[in-house]
């Protein structure tokens, strides 16, 4: 019986914890739904169902986190909207005060940062667009850490633990002697901040770095984040657009404010913005995501498998061009992104589904598309050698195979019922340092290894 308690105890845990996530349901509110989940358990363990099975049930009877924010927002729209301006409940006004001061200082000050090496004759143009080249990351990404240790109020020797690793690979990559304009040189401007991403991502989850659900936080906050990015950017863009068109009404050409001001110094502040804003608003549209993956992932599944449909008809390989090869993989990376933001978006205890029938289908039709591009780029390794491009595109897309292939396996399983979809969560969790690991041999190790060119 103690046994059985203690599962219990520690699902709903874990349940509380999963719905707290949301701004517009408070402690008390928690504490009313696990009285009434409570209430469940008990009434079906005295039916004779086990603890677990108790709890699966109750669960499903009190309802989804989607189905309570939205029963919460009807009833308590006054507290909704105020979380809206707000962004937090009465008892917090003081800490959502601070918060935009915070974030709107951290972003004017990377701001400031990227325009610094102005002051010293530095501009994106010739030479100095290869330094922007090695360091543009180190513009922003302390004071997107700073803002989430802050957040989470890791403290000062937080803060530093997680700066450590941006200041040595800074060092690295300036000590570097790349050849301008080099191969080696724009390999790692790409993927030297996506292994500094996981960096943030420690900064994200603070204490919790070894949780699989906070490093499903840290995957929905960096594609909220990227959407808000997105639309900061359509929005600077349209603000552009009509300072040029005003200024040219009388005369003045304001171009040059444009792109030596306003472009860069709102393309770094704008990260910190928009993880503001995810941080902020998470509670009343934070399906941001989950809801265009449910829109893209049924096109791009159409639109793998009229390609190998067509590919087969026409009897037509891939064309080994470098450019082509780069196409394929942004196209696996964003599939990839679409399983990820389906994963956590999915209530972990539905059964299977049509719209995981079609997830499955993109899976496997990424998986014989990247099959396709690694055959073409061991054609082109075997025709031309080894070069910088073509080593990281084999790693990366041999990467890619792994994680998918093992997905798509995990997924059948699952949809056979011989599996738990957590074990497909769980492994996609897992396996994302994998894909920071790869980054960073790729910008530390990989100009080594060819001379820098």
């Amino acid at each position: 019986m103690t046994a059985d308690a203690d599962v219990l105890e520690q699902q709903i845990a874990e349940w509380r914890r999963f719905v707290a996530r949301g701004r517009a349901i408070t402690v008390a509110d928690v504490e009313e739904l696990e009285g009434h989940l409570r209430d469940q358990v008990e009434a079906l363990t005295g039916t004779g169902l086990a603890v677990d099975e108790a709890f699966l049930v109750a669960v499903k009877r009190i309802g989804s986190l989607d189905a309570l924010s939205r029963e919460f927002a009807r009833e308590h729209s006054a507290r909704l909207w105020r979380q809206l301006v707000l962004g937090g409940e009465d008892g917090d006004v003081r800490s959502s005060r601070t918060e935009p001061m915070v974030a709107v200082i951290l972003a004017v000050a990377a701001a400031v940062a990227i325009k610094l090496p102005a002051a010293f004759g530095l501009d994106f143009a010739g030479k100095s667009g290869d330094f922007y080249a090695r360091n543009l990351a180190f513009f922003v990404l302390p004071f997107l850490i700073g803002y989430l240790s802050w957040k989470r109020s890791l403290g000062a020797a937080g803060l530093v633990r997680r700066l450590v690793p941006l200041a040595v690979a800074a060092v690295l990559v300036n000590l570097y002697p790349f050849r301008l304009h080099g191969h080696t040189l724009y390999l790692t401007a790409i993927h030297l901040p996506i292994a500094l991403w996981l960096v943030v991502g420690l900064g994200y989850v603070g204490l919790a770095w070894r949780g699989s659900a906070e490093r499903m936080n840290f995957i929905r906050f960096s594609g909220e984040l990227f959407i808000y990015y997105v639309l900061i950017a359509l929005g600077g863009g349209v603000l552009s657009l009509f300072t040029v068109g005003m200024f040219q009404a009388i005369g003045v050409q304001a171009e040059w404010f444009i792109q030596r001001w306003l472009m860069p110094c709102g393309a770094a502040g704008a990260v910190l913005i928009g993880a503001w804003l995810v941080e902020v608003k998470q509670s009343v549209i934070e399906n941001m995501a989950p809801v265009l993956t449910r829109i893209f992932t049924p096109l791009f599944t159409l639109v793998l498998l009229v390609f190998l449909g067509t590919m087969i008809w026409t009897g037509h390989g891939v064309d080994i061009q470098r450019e082509v090869l780069i196409g394929f993989d942004l196209l696996l990376v964003v599939v990839l992104g679409l399983l990820l933001y389906a994963v956590s978006a999915r209530d972990p205890f539905a059964p299977p589904g049509l719209f995981d029938t079609l997830q499955l289908i993109l899976v496997v039709s990424a998986l014989v598309v990247d099959g396709v591009a690694l055959a073409a780029i061991g054609a082109r390794i075997s025709e031309f050698g080894f070069t910088p491009n073509r080593t990281a595109a084999l790693g990366e897309n041999l990467i890619l195979l792994v994680n998918l292939g093992w997905s798509a396996w995990l997924y059948l399983r699952f949809m056979r019922g011989r599996a738990r979809f957590v074990d497909l969560e769980r492994w996609q969790t897992s396996y994302l340092p994998i894909y920071a690991f790869w980054a960073l041999l790729v910008a530390i190790l990989f100009p080594l290894v060819f001379k820098f060119v």
